[in-house]
């Protein structure tokens, strides 16, 4: 039987498998790490939709990724799971499998299925996102007015050096130096807006709309068509260190959008037909993302964090914890062909890309593609789902498990104490006990009988003979609503 591990917030993550399983890693490597995870080992069978999918084009996106642990001359990154990977894509080299079920029997033979969720929580969650394509301008004149921007000179990250890398995009202090050298925060969304980085010569295009503006920054990249027909091709940079906020949540929360209606399509149309509460809206997302130009060419896709061109319907952003070219199955209901989430997508996915604001161990972006129709499936994904992680068997589970962290242990509590509020309870049982069985001797009422009118009319002048009897019905009520229903029985 499968063991069930959990990986508590802030501590060691240990994935665990079938205790059968050999071993294999080398000795002194590190436990998996995956912190606020639970996993559980799966058999292939039990998969929904494995032996379904289309596992040659599977097999192709992993061989994408496999491209960048082969050209790595110097292992800068010490993560198990990165190494491993790196042994399966050496073998992945040689393979040549030439059909759907070759390319199934690498992956069931090279890795081990094995379900991730959130710590607590049964199912993951799931976005889409594409690469819109908009008209834009080299200049701004009254058509296109609104900038995208480059990263500015004074956006600096704590323990970033300049030319040393990818700006950081998340754990790490972004902002701006004070005249004391310190960082404090940069300009939000709603200061840049304003104009806060006017006349720095940041800008690298015009746009016409700004929700072009919004939608290209969540995107993360964009081909901007310019008056010539030449498309610029932009890929993400750096942001200014504001977590995200989704504007769409926003307009939920204020009754401006109902929830079931809530897509892409819906925030653009409500942003046209409300201008000046449009700006108020966007400055809820404090967040600011800058771009870089990566191209000037229509052909192909952008690329993803993990330095490959995305694939869609294949290529998934995953929250760093994660590494790159790592698979995961995707068994989610989405409303690809309609608006209703009644389209089985059972897939798998190649962990190429990221995102700010993709976090936590089952959260994915499913990459959809360039244009309209992308966008128009993207905009509209917001569901549950549930995650295989496909696990190199060149990993020792086992090992993993050993340094799994125990719970926190319960505090040494004196005896005397404990008896002192085992006593406080047993009293308060007892009280909670009588009161239930006096509502038990409690008598039904008698029936009022038929009292003529007559007789009804005579007794109004007694009273205060009747108030002492009204008194006690009344407190009969209050007891039988306190209790619930009563039934005289005679004393034992």
């Amino acid at each position: 039987m499968p063991l069930r591990l959990c990986v508590f917030l802030g501590s060691i993550a240990a994935a665990a498998l079938w205790l059968s399983i050999p071993a294999c890693a080398e000795p002194g490597d590190e436990p998996l790490k995956l912190a606020d995870s639970q996993l559980e080992p799966v058999k292939w069978d039990d998969v929904d939709g494995w032996a379904a999918d289309d596992h040659l084009a599977a097999f192709a996106a992993f061989q994408v990724s496999c491209q960048t642990f082969r050209n790595v001359k110097r292992l800068d990154d010490d993560r198990p799971i990165y190494n491993a990977l790196r042994e399966v894509c050496r073998r992945a080299a040689a393979a040549r499998p030439s059909n759907k079920e070759a390319a199934r029997r690498f992956f069931e033979d090279n890795f081990r299925p094995v379900q991730i969720t959130r710590l607590g929580e049964a199912q993951g969650f799931l976005t889409g996102y594409y690469e819109p394509i908009v008209e834009g301008s080299r200049f701004p004149n009254p058509e296109f007015h609104v900038p995208l921007y480059r990263r500015p000179h004074d956006l600096v990250a704590a323990g970033y050096k300049p030319g040393s890398g990818d700006f950081p995009n998340k754990g790490a202090l972004i902002g701006r130096r004070n005249e004391n050298s310190e960082i404090v925060p940069y300009h939000d969304r709603g200061a840049i807006e304003a104009g806060a980085l006017d006349g720095q010569k940041l800008e690298i295009c015009w746009l016409r709309d700004p929700f072009e503006a919004l939608a290209i920054q969540i995107q993360g990249s964009a081909r901007v068509i310019l008056e010539d027909g030449t498309p610029l091709r932009l890929n993400y940079d750096s942001h200014n260190g504001y977590p995200y906020t989704s504007v769409g949540r926003v307009l939920i929360e204020r009754n401006l959008v109902p929830r079931e209606e809530m897509s892409m399509q819906r925030i653009r149309d409500w942003m046209a037909a409300n201008p000046d509460e449009a700006p108020k809206v966007r400055a809820t997302n404090r967040s600011y993302v800058f771009f870089r130009v990566t191209g000037l060419s229509n052909e192909g896709e952008p690329v993803g964090a993990q330095g490959v061109p995305l694939i869609p319907g294949r290529s998934i952003a995953v929250d760093k914890i994660h590494v790159y070219g790592t698979p995961f199955f995707i068994d989610a209901s989405l409303p690809i062909e309609s608006a209703k989430p009644n389209t089985p997508f059972r897939r798998l996915m190649i962990a190429q890309d990221t995102g700010s604001a993709i976090v936590g161990p089952a959260r994915a972006d499913l990459y959809w593609g360039a244009g309209d129709d992308a966008a128009r499936i993207a905009g509209r994904i917001r569901h549950p789902g549930r995650f295989v992680m496909l696990l190199p068997r060149e990993l020792d589970m086992i090992e993993a498990g050993k340094h799994m962290p125990l719970p926190v242990a319960k505090p040494n509590i004196p005896e005397a104490e404990v008896k002192k509020e085992e006593g406080k309870a047993k009293q308060q049982a007892a009280r909670e006990l009588d009161m239930i069985e006096a509502g038990k001797q409690v008598p039904l009422p008698v029936s009022k009988p038929k009292i003529p009118e007559t007789e009804v009319k005579n007794e109004k002048g007694k009273p205060k003979q009747q108030a002492g009897k009204t008194e006690e019905k009344s407190r009969a009520k209050k007891l039988r609503r306190q209790v619930g229903t009563v039934r005289w029985r005679p004393r034992s």
